[in-house]
């Protein structure tokens, strides 16, 4: 059953709410960058793994299993030797990109604001490649 938007909107903040569990698969470390990897399209494993420079190949199979698993991305084995599997996302996962896109433009916006907090507080600076 849905329910409107009003009266449930901080429901992601009670332990007991299922959108909690729903906001940590779309809010995790590696989940929203794999989203974000395929929103040009179909990649396989090894193309996702290039493309999130970092990821274990491990962490990786587990962040796909779980947003296949939350309905947000699809995997599609084509009979093959050896196996092809391609990832792609479901219309719910894409459905994401343009809350993603805008925390990504966000975060490169205020990237300067950020790393200067960080300094003033005795972190290191955050390193960007682009």
């Amino acid at each position: 059953m849905e329910t409107t938007e009003s009266a449930h909107s901080h429901c992601v903040l009670d332990p007991g709410c299922g959108a909690r569990e729903v906001f940590e698969v779309v809010s995790g470390r590696w989940g929203p960058l794999a989203i974000m990897a395929l929103k040009e399209g179909k990649k396989r494993h090894g193309e996702l793994r290039r493309e999130l420079e970092g990821v274990s190949q491990k962490m990786l199979i587990q962040t796909l299993r779980n947003l296949e698993r939350n309905g947000l991305v699809e995997r599609e084995v084509h009979p093959v030797v050896p196996p092809k599997v391609e990832y792609s996302l479901t219309p719910l996962g894409a459905s994401l990109q343009p809350l993603l896109e805008a925390v990504c433009q966000w975060s490169e916006r205020h990237l300067g604001q950020v790393e200067k907090a960080r300094l003033a507080a005795g972190e290191g600076a955050l390193r960007c490649g682009a």
